[in-house]
């Protein structure tokens, strides 16, 4: 019997202590082998990877085809490197999704 993803909350807090902030430049290397997971700042970078973690393939195909995750592309490598952004990151093995820092309105 699967695990409901939303009810797993000791998953969830174990990928919410091991997310963190990272700059690009030490995540190029994962880019170049393409393990690195734009995951899109209207989402919830926890809950994206407690669901890949579970394999839910539905939920995970509905968000790909709405363009909220993807791999990284390269103008988007090419964007962070240039400006020396920090991401939020949080590694799913083998993949390590990537989410900009929300902007905050003023």
């Amino acid at each position: 019997m699967k695990t409901d993803p939303t009810k797993d909350t000791e998953l969830h807090d174990k990928i919410n202590r091991e997310t963190g902030r990272i700059a690009w430049s030490e995540l190029e290397r994962h880019f170049a082998q393409g393990n690195v997971i734009y995951v899109s700042e209207a989402l919830d970078l926890i809950d994206v990877a407690v669901r890949i973690s579970h394999d839910d393939k539905d939920k995970i195909a509905a968000w790909m085809a709405e363009g909220k995750i993807a791999k990284v592309s390269d103008l988007q490598a090419q964007t962070w490197s240039a400006a020396g952004t920090a991401l939020w990151a949080s590694v799913v093995h083998p993949f390590i999704l990537v989410q900009p820092e929300k902007q905050r309105l003023h």
